[in-house]
């Protein structure tokens, strides 16, 4: 049995040309506990996409989908989650919040969420 891994998606959409659309719904099918956060709420197929920062709690990783200017206002409230990681998708590299992320020991990974959930190394 596979360790599920709470993820939080952020930058979520119900439009399924979008990558954050495609990430929920795999990392469902994959068995992992989803929360997201949004521009705004809505429901992706029972998911309620929150646009509030919620104190979710025990978050393994935080996937993100927005590009490095929209991160900046999520800094303080992605470190205060405490996930074990943060996986930087394509076009959301951010050097800057990566060294944040290191010097509060949280992992940094830059990856595809849906290559790695394919790949089976999520």
């Amino acid at each position: 049995m596979k360790t599920q891994k709470k993820t939080l998606v952020m930058g979520a959409s119900v439009n399924p040309d979008r990558y954050a659309y495609r990430a929920v719904k795999m990392l469902q099918q994959h068995g992992h506990p989803v929360v997201a956060i949004g521009k705004k709420e809505d429901d992706l197929d029972g998911l309620h996409i929150q646009k509030e920062l919620i104190d979710f709690d025990g978050v393994d990783t935080v996937t993100l989908y927005l590009n490095p200017m929209n991160q900046q206002k999520y800094y303080d409230y992605i470190i205060g989650l405490k996930p074990k990681r943060v996986v930087f998708n394509p076009g959301t590299e951010n050097p800057e919040f990566y060294k944040l992320l290191k010097d509060n020991n949280i992992e940094v990974e830059v990856a595809c969420t849906l290559v790695m959930l394919s790949l089976g190394n999520y």
